[in-house]
């Protein structure tokens, strides 16, 4: 029963990662902007989490809340924030590009950690964040510093900035300490479209917003599939695996989002680009590796 229920968590883990690697996809056949989408993405999501709930017969932990919700709201509305700043990268440069530069956020926060959370920064850590940041000079086209390389710095900034945000988030949730992950998400999720509906309406977000059938059905899967439906699969996931194995599962959604990039849009890293593309979900990929412990087992 255990290696059947094992087997299904590491399905609901890897529809999870698939549902997130076509985010990039959909947004590129949205019409509206990138707060709009944020707003509407937290609201639906948050909306569909509340609805699993209730249905799984779950009820919010209001005493494990207590002391927790400024936490809760602060980092959700860096969620929102992450969102905005990700839909954009996706406006100025390629649905590939921007999901790496996105997957730096835990390279960010193990570089962070040694001066936020005080711990120490191993060898083998290190050389990912070098070996990851070279990938990412690579995967810019900085090094070609030709007219659509320039054309793509924003797009690439934009990205950047979205994960120092998630890795903010990352660094708050650790504060949190008690709170179902439901829970948690539901919060966050409504802080985000709580934070981002004024933000919305006062820059004007919504103004000339194409609101046709296509992209209000598209928002909607965006909100229901790849927010709502794909926290509950991660979630549901996390209940029967190795913290490990989900970290590991989780570099699924970049390689997915660089092939329907590639098959969908027709964009294409080129040779330098995939060396850093390597470079970069490599390095991701061995920093959550237990190198020591791999070696050690070996030799005995």
């Amino acid at each position: 029963m255990r290696t059947q229920n094992k087997g299904r968590d590491m399905v609901f883990l890897v529809l999870a990662m698939l549902l997130y690697g076509s985010i990039g996809v959909f947004r590129r056949s949205i019409g509206l902007s990138s707060a709009a989408i944020a707003f509407s993405r937290g609201a639906i999501g948050a909306a569909v989490l509340f609805a699993f709930m209730k249905l799984g017969r779950r009820r919010f932990s209001r005493d494990k809340l207590k002391g927790q919700m400024p936490l809760l709201c602060v980092s959700g509305a860096l969620i929102g924030a992450n969102w905005i700043f990700l839909f954009e990268a996706y406006n100025y440069t390629s649905v590939a590009v921007a999901t790496l530069c996105y997957y730096m956020a835990p390279l960010f926060v193990m570089a962070a950690s040694p001066f936020i959370l005080k711990e120490k920064l191993s060898a083998k850590n290190a050389l990912c964040i070098l070996a990851a940041l070279a990938g990412m000079v690579l995967v810019s086209g900085l090094t070609e510093l030709n007219g659509a390389s320039r054309a793509e710095l924003p797009g690439i900034l934009f990205g950047l900035a979205a994960a120092v945000l998630y890795a903010s988030v990352i660094f708050l949730n650790k504060r949190v300490s008690g709170v179902p992950a439901y829970d948690r998400t539901v919060i966050q999720l409504s802080s985000s479209a709580l934070v981002l509906l004024p933000y919305c309406l006062i820059t004007g977000a919504f103004n000339g917003a194409d609101f046709s059938a296509r992209s209000v059905i598209l928002v909607l899967i965006l909100g229901v599939f790849h927010t709502g439906i794909a926290y509950a699969l991660y979630f549901s996931a996390l209940d029967g695996l190795k913290a490990q194995t989900a970290a590991l599962f989780s570099y699924i959604d970049p390689i997915v989002a660089i092939i329907l990039s590639a098959l969908l849009l027709g964009e294409e890293l080129g040779t330098t680009g995939i060396i850093g593309a390597i470079l970069v979900l490599g390095a991701a990929i061995v920093s959550e590796l237990p190198i020591g412990k791999m070696l050690g087992r070996h030799k005995k």
